[in-house]
């Protein structure tokens, strides 16, 4: 194998550690947790940040926002009332919510004189950055695998290059 083709395989090599670096730090940062749970009137849709969660109501008829109901969240077996935001969402608070793993949430909505329930359930991620099922050492060994078969695909193409007469 001559000096060009040492070249391009190192430039190769380079260019797949740089990807696998740039794949592997966008993997390790999950976005936040979120919680969506329909009922036959109403749709849920919440986002989880530490310790609280921010929570959208709208009707399913039409899309609309619902700004005056009166939300309560059953959370691993504690009841929290939901404040009405400026933005027209609601929230509550728990030191619970930053712990890792799957968890049911209850959300009871109140409005004009009926009560109705849905229920979602939230995937908390790892102090680690990962969500529960998530393998790291699985993922690490199969990006390993595909960068060692493109590095051989490579040398096959630069072995027979050398070999075809010009």
């Amino acid at each position: 194998m001559g000096s060009a083709a040492l070249r391009r395989v190192g430039a190769a090599l380079c260019a797949a550690a740089l990807g696998f670096g740039a794949v592997a730090h966008a993997a390790g940062a999950p976005g936040p947790a979120r919680i969506e749970a329909r009922s036959a009137h109403f749709l849920l849709v919440g986002v989880a940040h530490r310790d609280t969660i921010n929570v959208h109501l709208s009707r399913l008829l039409d899309n609309t926002p619902v700004r005056d109901a009166v939300l309560t969240a059953i959370f691993r077996g504690k009841q929290y009332p939901l404040t009405a935001q400026l933005d027209g969402g609601y929230a509550f608070t728990s030191k619970t919510l930053a712990l890792p793993g799957s968890a049911a949430i209850e959300f009871k909505i109140a409005e004009a004189g009926a009560v109705e329930s849905v229920v979602g359930t939230l995937q908390i991620a790892a102090p680690g950055g990962r969500r529960p099922g998530q393998s790291g050492a699985r993922q690490l060994g199969w990006w390993a695998l595909n960068i060692g078969v493109c590095i051989g695909f490579l040398l096959l193409i630069a072995r027979r290059r050398g070999r075809v007469p010009s």
